[in-house]
């Protein structure tokens, strides 16, 4: 396994229990509610279900929907961590979003070079 896909993998993983954690986990809606975006709670867990989902699926059966996935979680994660700086979390807090956004902008980088 090369580091693209290990990378991918670990990355929709990832989104996949993000998405249901959003979806299902009552501390995930208090932190929605904490955001001030508790509207947007399940529009978010769709997004993550459905970029994990794509990522992995893209990895073995087309560049093409890899690519569009990481975009799609790239731009979610910047929105993500905008979010936390708004409310004043701490960088601490702020990293892990910002860390996703990064993964995913590199597997974007990467993905459109394999085109």
């Amino acid at each position: 396994m090369n580091i693209l896909t290990g990378l991918t993998i670990f990355s929709s993983i990832s989104f996949l229990f993000f998405g249901l954690a959003c979806l299902f986990d009552n501390r995930m809606r208090d932190e929605f509610i904490r955001y001030r975006l508790e509207d947007k709670r399940r529009l978010t867990g769709f997004l993550q279900l459905i970029g994990g989902s794509g990522l992995l699926l893209g990895a073995f059966i087309s560049v093409h929907l890899a690519l569009i996935s990481a975009i799609g979680l790239s731009l979610l994660m910047l929105l993500g961590f905008a979010v936390r700086i708004k409310i004043k979390d701490s960088w601490l807090q702020s990293l892990p979003s910002l860390s996703y956004a990064l993964l995913n902008g590199y597997l974007t980088v990467s993905y459109f070079s394999l085109l």
